[in-house]
């Protein structure tokens, strides 16, 4: 029952709504005369009063609302709203009759009867016409679906896909393992067990496609949840997530593939965002790398928080630019400085913060592949130490109030050059913290970051894509993963809490396999394992390890005003003189290309590389230093 535009408007309805008065009104007399013949005077007298009934109604239908609706959406407050015009419509009409003609010739009967038929004559086209929408107008296929979980998300799920049939999903039942919920009907949609039933009610029902309606889960449940659909053997999809419900980025209806970041996530991260805008609205910020995965997000971030001027620092003229343009376009109106330079370029990066003069820096700049880096110390040295000591210099030279380092895991009990270089980057940090102490210096470190560049899930998506294999190092290598936002997020809140000379460490939750990540991936894109994608074990690279840490075994921890940040307190504090000369010794070496000089002074200041150990069995899990 698709009708033309041009009978879809308000005036529509409305000629609609006064053409069926006369007709309720003259069946009220049909019926008051047992369905035979109107009597010739009283069918005179009914169209007489008829222009007034028409009038009466019309105005009280149209001072009501009853256009404000859609047909299309007709519910029952419309339904409501028609009884409500009927009944003040004909309450008036029956005054102005009495007034007119004193009821002569007008059956008293005749109001609740003209009244019953004027609702069935309005509320009936639009419910039928929703009725035909909602359940005949799709032709295209449809899908036998069930869906996990029966609160307020699957409702609102399962309202939509009844209420309109081109999303292409018919709801047969639902999955829930809460008891209170199971047995009973949601829309007439029955729940019919808890989630280990999932594979048997899959086959039972016929299913084609099993949705997910469980946006707040956490990811253990959502691993849980996938590892019975993967067993059901039919594809599934999944809801948005809450924070993006909450948004409005996104809605119910919005179905999406899983992601791994479904997987491997953890509960939201709650932010004190009034803290973190009171630190950087307003103020000027320089962040180095800002072309990168991390510095890009953290413009990203910044920009939302109305600081007066953001700096974006970065060597990659094409990164330089992609990030510029994507800033200009979301925020017009941001006082935004592309500058481009390296961090080793000690009058570049002088430059930078002179002419701007930011408050506060982020340092995100850095060489961070642990293979590519082992033999390449120089470049290592250069980029993660040197280039540090450049911006750190500058800072404390222009009086910026705070310099925030973004470090890494691998700086904890280092067993490659990439993470030497790191730690060695939070050391010279913290030295001239403690010289300088008009400047926050502040250390934030997590682990691996989920779609990052360099990082291993862009690379298993290329490897699947390309038919295989995926290569893991090692079948035990285990990885603590965060999201780039929530990352951060996180530093933003490190950087506004900071007083100076902190080493943060983000809680990374658990550490996930490398096989399992690869395994999770390969079953996301639709494969099977082991007959459409193989998995390859290659062996650890160089300066690898089974398993990464976020702090040192010397450092203790302690809880921050955020649960999701921790304070490791440093222990091993070099003299400044000592710092000064090491300093000295790295750039002579790096003048003269003297890369076995620079291993052996990296392994006299970071013992835990000239020794290394074998750190998985001395592994301390954060959630035991947490208690």
């Amino acid at each position: 029952m698709q009708l033309p535009n041009r009978l879809r408007t308000p005036a529509a309805a409305f000629i609609h709504d006064l053409m069926v008065i006369p007709i309720a009104w003259l069946g009220a007399y049909w019926l008051r005369f047992n369905f035979g013949p109107i009597p010739d005077y009283v069918f005179v007298r009914a169209l007489s009063v008829l222009p007034v009934l028409i009038l009466v109604q019309g105005i009280v239908f149209w001072h009501l609302g009853l256009y404000r609706g859609v047909w299309r959406f007709a519910s029952m407050p419309d339904l409501i709203r028609i009884f409500k015009a009927v009944l003040i419509g004909t309450s008036i009409t029956a005054v102005c009759m009495f007034l007119l003609t004193r009821m002569e010739g007008i059956p008293r009967s005749l109001f609740p009867l003209h009244a019953l038929l004027l609702v069935i004559s309005l509320g009936g086209p639009r419910f039928v016409y929703r009725w035909s929408r909602e359940h005949y107008l799709y032709a295209g296929p449809i899908q036998t679906a069930l869906i996990v979980g029966a609160g307020r998300a699957g409702e609102m799920l399962v309202r939509d896909l009844l209420r309109d049939k081109a999303y292409g999903y018919h709801p047969a039942a639902f999955v829930d393992d809460d008891p209170a919920k199971q047995g009973r009907d949601v829309h007439g949609v029955r729940v019919l067990g808890d989630c280990i039933a999932l594979p048997r009610l899959v086959a039972a029902l016929r299913i084609d496609v099993i949705l997910i309606a469980l946006p707040s889960a956490s990811a253990r449940q959502m691993r849980r949840v996938v590892g019975l659909c993967e067993a059901a053997k039919v594809p599934f999809r999944t809801l948005p997530r809450m924070r993006d419900l909450i948004s409005g980025v996104s809605t119910v209806t919005k179905l999406r593939e899983v992601s791994i970041d479904d997987l491997l996530g953890r509960e939201p991260v709650t932010l004190d965002w009034h803290v973190i805008r009171r630190a950087v609205a307003g103020k000027t910020i320089l962040v180095t790398g800002g072309g990168g995965s991390i510095g890009a997000e953290l413009c990203r971030q910044i920009v939302r928080l109305q600081p007066k001027r953001l700096v974006v620092f970065d060597q990659s003229e094409y990164n330089l630019y992609a990030i510029e343009q994507e800033l200009r376009e979301s925020v017009p109106t941001l006082c935004l400085d592309a500058f481009l330079g390296d961090v080793c370029d000690g009058v570049a990066m002088n430059t930078a913060v002179a002419r701007h003069r930011p408050q506060i820096v982020f340092h995100a700049a850095a060489y961070k592949h642990v293979p590519m880096l082992e033999p390449r110390v120089r470049e290592a040295v250069r980029n993660n130490i040197l280039g540090t000591q450049n911006v750190a210099s500058a800072a404390v030279k222009h009086h910026v109030e705070a310099f925030v380092l973004i470090s890494s895991d691998k700086a904890v009990n280092p067993s490659s050059i990439m993470g030497t270089t790191k730690r060695a980057a939070e050391i010279v940090c913290q030295g001239i913290g403690r010289q300088h102490p008009q400047t926050r210096f502040l250390t934030v470190r997590f682990g691996n970051v989920l779609d990052s560049a360099g990082s291993v899930v862009p690379l298993f998506r290329r490897q699947i894509a390309a038919g295989g294999p995926v290569t893991v190092t090692h079948p035990e290598v285990r990885r603590y993963f965060m999201t780039i936002p929530e990352a951060c997020q996180l530093i933003l809140e490190a950087a506004a809490i900071g007083q100076g000379g902190e080493v943060f460490v983000l809680d990374m939750g658990e550490p996930i396999a490398i096989r399992y990540l690869a395994e999770q991936m390969i079953v996301l894109a639709g494969k099977q394992l082991g007959h459409d994608i193989d998995l390859t074990y290659i062996g650890l690279r160089p300066g690898e390890k089974l398993a990464e840490e976020l702090f040192h075994e010397q450092e203790g921890l302690s809880a921050t005003g955020h649960d999701k940040i921790l304070l490791a307190r440093h222990r091993r504090e070099p003299s400044w003189p000592r710092l000064t000369a090491w300093i000295a010794g790295l750039e002579t070496a790096c003048e003269q290309y003297d890369e076995v000089a620079l291993r052996a002074l990296l392994g006299q200041f970071i013992p835990e590389f000239a020794a290394p150990v074998e750190h998985e069995s001395n592994i301390i899990p954060l959630g035991i230093m947490k208690k």
